[in-house]
Order: C-alpha cells, then structure tokens, then sequence
C-alpha cells in the first residue's frame, strides 16, 4: 500500500469510527422511553415509549419510594436514571437515582437561601423547575434563580449562576429549553428579569432579551415566519425573539391577574395556543411583512382558561383543566376555538395532563391518576388510580409502562402491568 493509499485508509477509518460513535451516541440518546425535558421529549405533554394495555389493572403496582426532600419538579428519565431536583434544609440537590431500585447514584448539594413569599407557603421552598438533560450534561434553575450545570454521570457541578439580587415574586417555575448549543433560561426579578441563552458548555451568555420580567410559563423554540425563534409568555407579554441573538420579533401584551402566567404555548399549524389566568384560551399566529412583525388572532374564547394546568393537544382537539367553575375539564376544537364539550365543575384545583396517543393521564393536585380515552365528545375516564399520600402539583413522568410520581417530599415509582 503505497503512502496515499494509506492515508486514504485510515481517513476513512477514521470517518468510520467517528460515524459509528455518533451512531451509538444517537441511539442512547433516542431511547423511546428517555423524557429529558419538561413535559417530554417533545415538549409537547407526550409520555414516553407508553403503550397503552388492553386492559388496565384495578391498581398500579409500587416498585419503590424514597424521601428526597420538597419541590414540584418533574423528574426526568435518560436510560436507567432518575434525575430529580429537590430542598433539604437550606440546600437545593440534584439526584441521580437508579430507575430500577430507586438507590441513590449519586447527590450534589448546593447552598440555596430563599425567603419564600407567604402566598407560596402551601407549595414550600422546593424547587418548581424541571431539569433539563443535554448531552450528558444536566441543567436546573433553583427557586431562588440559580442556574446550574451539572455532570450527569457523576454530578460534578459544571458551572453555576448565582440568583439574582431581586427574588422572583413566587420563585421560580419556568423550565429552561435547548437550543443549537444554548439553554435557555428567563431569570432575574420581577422588573428586572432577562430571557438569558447560556453556552451550554461554558455557561457564557450568548444573548439576553431584557425586555420584561419571566412568568411561570416556560418557552418553546419554534420556526414561525421562516425565522427559529424562542417563544415564552413573560410576566405582561406573549413574545418571540430571534433564537440566534435574542432581538425581540414580535409581542402580544397578555397580563393575567396577578401577573401569574403560566401556561407554555403550544404550535399548532404554524400558530400558536395560548392562555392565562382570566384571559380565556386564544390562536394566534406571528406574521412577518418585510421586517416587521404582526400579531393576528385567528380564534379567542372566554369559556376556557387555564390558571397552572398545562393542556395537551390530541389531533386537532385541545383537552386539559380549565380554572373556571373551580376546576373543569374540557375539549377545544383547535382549528376553530369551538368548545366541544365541557365536564362537570368543581373537578381540581391543578390537574398535570399527558397524552400517550389518545389516552390521557389527569394527574390531580389530590394524588388522584386518571386514566381516560381522548375524544372530542369528551373525557372518558377508564381507571382512577391513588397514587402518593400527600399533594401532588409535579407533571408525571411516564416512561414506558413506569410511571414516576413526586408528591411533597417523596419520589415513587408506579408500573402498569
């Protein structure tokens, strides 16, 4: 083999090897059952790798249960670990806990003041943001605004963002998103808070959007008007910015009571599904004409709204928990904003919801899991499960036929079947 023959070769040795690297990288990092971010994989309310039995046990079994401390973040799933983000005394921990047996793999604590605001006092100190999982790498935002980079093997804390001076009112409840090398946080205060992208590696800020304080609500990245952009509710605004370097695109002014938002937006058909506390539930679509931005709204209507619970979209039918008449269930026609049906009152306070095709899972504020069939005609519940001791304000975390409950202070873990 004559010297160009060889360096061909090991050329494409090399390609090779680096190929099949990304190749297994991919895989382990496609695991139909992985649900690494805020509501799923596809941040859209999906469970993961879930299929539905033909028929559903009287009772789930419980496989295991630990104390990990207060907080209402949804654990996330990547292989055989549960990472979860917690309060113990005056420290947030991040977890990585064996799915299996719930044994600790390993803990990382880190010093996190908060004086909770007395309108939170029910929910405790904990923390509300859902971890988000990138690349072997784990990141959090503390209730207090600290944001973390943690080493998902082994917990090393990779770099970290101190809280800002001004606490958010409620603390903090938006999860962050990732996006071509960045997570996405909104931090800061209530006046003072900044839409931030941070260099997932370094956790350098590539660019900030300062343009308002953040809401509960957390953002999506989309691509609207051929332009890839974050979209977020903030405190007093629906809003997108130039996911490249944050420039804002466009606005829609959405001030629910008590500057509550916190509803994530969902696309639908190059428009987006938005809604408030008192703002009832609206179709928007972001349109570009030359170099500005407008805002029409295709649909809006009084009869939904929703205060904390986040809905799902099945086809082309919304379904989720309205606040209105003291918690009901409901089923929207997208394309229209026709109310195709509405359930009874008084139903919850919060209801977390996940879609696995058209079975959904209404997880109450009480323990309680519902188990119903998605339709049009409505919601059909199939089984109601109990499923914690104690309050239950986390989305569940549905991976294949394991379902992963935080209540107050514990983590379980359910299986169907």
């Amino acid at each position: 083999m004559n010297m160009l023959s060889f360096r061909l070769a090991a050329t494409a040795a090399s390609i090779l090897a680096v190929t099949s690297s990304f190749a297994v990288t991919t895989r382990a990092q496609s695991n139909p059952r992985d649900y690494s971010q805020w509501r799923g994989a596809s941040r859209d309310g999906s469970a993961s790798g879930f299929q539905t039995p033909t028929m559903w046990p009287q009772a789930l079994s419980l496989k295991w249960k630990v104390e990990i401390g207060e907080g209402y973040a949804t654990p996330i799933v990547v292989g055989n670990r549960v990472y979860t983000h917690s309060r113990q005394g005056a420290n947030e921990v991040m977890w990585a806990l064996d799915a299996d047996t719930g044994k600790t793999v390993w803990q990382t604590p880190y010093p996190a003041p908060y004086k909770m605001n007395p309108a939170t006092k029910n929910h405790g100190q904990g923390p509300k943001s859902t971890p988000l999982y990138v690349d072997g790498r784990l990141f959090t935002l503390g209730i207090s605004g600290i944001v973390s980079a943690f080493n998902a093997a082994d917990g090393k804390v990779l770099w970290q963002k101190p809280a800002p001076t001004v606490d958010p009112l409620y603390g903090t409840a938006m999860s962050g998103v990732f996006d071509r090398g960045n997570v996405i946080f909104h931090v800061g205060g209530q006046d003072n808070g900044a839409l931030t992208a941070f260099d997932a590696v370094t956790g350098n800020v590539k660019w900030a959007w300062t343009g308002d304080g953040p809401g509960y609500a957390s953002p999506i990245v989309v691509e609207l008007g051929g332009t890839r952009q974050v979209v977020t509710i903030s405190q007093k605004n629906i809003v997108g910015v130039d996911a490249s370097n944050g420039q804002l695109l466009w606005q829609k002014p959405w001030v629910s009571r008590s500057t509550n938002n916190s509803i994530t937006p969902i696309l639908y058909d190059g428009t987006l599904l938005v809604s408030g506390h008192d703002l009832g539930t609206a179709r928007i679509r972001p349109v570009r004409k030359g170099a500005a931005w407008t805002v029409e709204t295709v649909w809006e209507t009084q009869e939904v709204g929703m205060f904390m619970s986040n809905p799902v979209l099945v086809g082309d039918t919304l379904y989720g928990l309205s606040h209105k008449a003291s918690g009901q269930y409901f089923a929207l026609d997208a394309r229209s904003g026709k109310v195709l049906w509405l359930g009874e009152p008084r139903q919850a306070t919060n209801t977390a919801v996940v879609k696995a095709g058209n079975t959904l899972f209404l997880l109450n504020d009480n323990a309680e899991l519902i188990v119903a069939g998605a339709s049009p005609a409505g919601i059909e519940p199939v089984r109601r499960y109990t499923v914690a001791d104690s309050s239950t304000w986390a989305q569940p975390t549905i991976s294949g036929n394991r379902v992963f409950i935080k209540d107050v202070a514990h983590l379980a873990l359910w299986t169907v079947g």
